[in-house]
């Protein structure tokens, strides 16, 4: 009580906070960047720094750490593990004061999670002052090397500093944790947000808050309790004093401090925004005003995949909403068949769930053997209670891959000046529908297009009489294609079908990435060269239909039926 009474005495003594100066040009490399880029960006911004003494630190934190008044004619250090008074009396040395106050150096990180062949002082976050601060001695004894979170019950409490057993969903496995008072727990977050930006690549043997790679770094709990802990406890005067004189001895800032949305941009709400400097100390996200929830999908629903050959895929969206997410909603596939299913993304913003807009995640069935294959897709985090996770059935079947038999396309039929109708004979295999491939000899060049059909016909309803044009069909089942068949030609006029080796022997559709062959009998020898005469590709036979992909140029194409070569430019 008697820490915050003299908390709010400060707060009606002094002027409202005033706003972090740093130097111009200190956080450019962040500008016009989001999440992973923006998070190295701002370690690029921050980490060059002095490597401080580490029994030095009370020589410093003397101008850092000490209330802004005086008590009792003296400085009082600022202790945010407990509120006993702790003074540098007259006379006293800041280490004086700090050994005759039994005061200890706490790593708000414990220095035990960095660990390496014993050794915890060879990398300077072990004096680091955004990691360090002026601490109650048993109030750090108490705390030991827990990570932070939220206490079920107690067994060790002094009114600023819990520690206990976790509530469910805190510690990341950690029997107990430290909680720090209300009116800390943004300092800390920020400083725990300092340490994942800056010492993203230390090898972190306790796993409890942090993971070694460059993004997140933080765990999931542990970055949404974080971002709860921030919003609710804003940058104080207090941190944007502190801000200036660790610059002044360290020689580095927090950015977190300068900038109190920044943590959203990497690991919170706005990770789908841009941040712009310009833009910065305006609206703020606020504590979430409701219950956060998933309405889309239904826990305990389905998706049915369907069929697919083994190698190939399907794809299908899955739609998701939610509301009042606080941080990023996590996406997992488990289960014995998780590596039969893929999805592009394990983690979703909190913006994209709480808009107002669908958020469609692509669900992907990858089989690679033969069989009936289920997994489960699992959402959480996000501010998501434990029993309010969603999990969604997933479910696909495997064939091996068809073996299709090679169509035979035969002469349009119903001609007329804007339509005409494809034919071809039925396949003698089970398929799920027939593609037609159909070429356009425009004067541009040929134009190519696909239209499907579930009959052994289309109409074709776009047809120009002044433009002739070819088709070939393919037998389409599980997503494996047929060969092309035989090309029909539709010559321009009214009413004239040929075979299109009649007045074509030997022609070509370009597509993006390549051109389609487009013969009605097979020709041999066909030869592709780049404009310094090099053969690129050889094809001994080649029908109508075949696709030829090649990178992007100008070619020439012949066959021994063709000697003449066709000049074609591929995009």
């Amino acid at each position: 009580m008697k820490k915050l009474l003299h908390f709010f005495l400060i707060a009606l003594l002094c002027p409202l906070a005033s706003q972090a100066v740093y130097k111009q040009g200190y956080y450019d490399k962040m500008e016009g960047l989001k999440k992973e880029a923006l998070k190295a960006a701002a370690k690029e911004c921050v980490q060059r720094h002095t490597m401080l003494v580490y029994t030095d630190l009370p020589n410093y934190w003397q101008y850092s750490d000490v209330y802004p008044d005086l008590y009792d004619g003296c400085k009082r250090w600022w202790d945010m593990y407990s509120d006993n008074i702790y003074l540098i009396r007259s006379g006293q040395t800041a280490r004086s004061s700090f050994s005759a106050n039994n005061m200890q150096r706490e790593h708000s990180v414990p220095k035990s999670w960095w660990k390496k062949n014993g050794d915890v002082e060879y990398t300077p976050a072990y004096s680091d002052m955004w990691n360090l601060y002026p601490s109650d001695g048993p109030a750090n004894q108490a705390k030991l090397n827990y990570p932070l979170g939220v206490c079920k019950s107690t067994t060790f409490n002094n009114g600023v500093s819990k520690v206990g057993p976790a509530q469910t969903g805190y510690g990341g496995g950690s029997g107990n944790v430290f909680e720090p008072a209300d009116e800390y727990k943004g300092d800390f977050a920020r400083g725990f947000f300092y340490m994942a930006l800056v010492y993203d690549d230390l090898p972190w043997v306790v796993n409890y808050m942090y993971r070694q790679n460059s993004w997140p770094t933080l765990q999931p709990w542990a970055y949404q309790m974080l971002l709860d802990w921030a919003r609710n406890d804003r940058v104080s005067q207090k941190e944007i004093d502190r801000n200036d004189e660790v610059e002044k001895y360290q020689g580095n800032r927090n950015p977190f401090v300068d900038f109190p949305e920044l943590a959203e941009y990497i690991w919170g709400t706005r990770q789908t925004e841009t941040f712009y400097i310009s833009e910065q100390g305006g609206s703020v996200t606020p504590p979430p005003s409701g219950d956060p929830e998933i309405t889309r999908p239904v826990n305990g629903s389905a998706i049915d995949m369907g069929e697919a050959a083994v190698g190939h895929t399907v794809v299908m969206p899955l739609e998701i909403a939610g509301s009042n997410l606080s941080s990023a909603l996590t996406v997992r596939i488990q289960g014995a068949d998780r590596n039969m299913f893929y999805i592009p993304t394990n983690s979703i913003s909190a913006a994209d769930i709480n808009s107002s807009d669908v958020y469609l995640l692509q669900v992907e069935y990858r089989p690679t053997s033969v069989g009936v294959h289920t997994a489960t897709l699992r959402l959480y985090d996000g501010g998501l209670p434990l029993d309010r996770d969603v999990a969604v059935t997933l479910q696909g079947q495997a064939f091996e891959v068809p073996q299709l038999s090679t169509l035979v396309a035969t002469e349009a039929t119903e001609i007329t000046s804007t339509s005409y109708q494809a034919n071809w004979e039925p396949s003698p295999d089970v398929i799920d529908y027939y593609v037609i491939n159909r070429v356009r000899y425009t004067e541009d060049g040929p134009q190519a297009s696909t239209l499907t059909s579930d009959f052994n016909y289309v109409l074709v309803e776009d047809r120009d009489p002044d433009v002739a044009e070819s088709y070939t069909v393919q037998a389409s089942r599980l997503g494996v294609l047929s060969e092309p068949s035989n090309s029909i030609q539709v010559a321009a006029g009214n009413d004239a079908v040929i075979g299109i080796g009649a007045d074509q022997p030997f022609n070509i559709g370009l597509i993006p990435g390549g051109f389609v062959v487009m013969l009605d009998s097979e020709h041999t020898g066909m030869k592709v060269y780049d404009v310094s005469g090099r053969v690129v590709l050889e094809r001994e036979r080649v029908c109508g239909g075949e696709t030829i992909m090649l990178t992007k140029g100008v070619y020439l194409v012949c066959t021994d039926q063709h000697p003449r070569p066709l000049k074609i430019a591929v995009e």
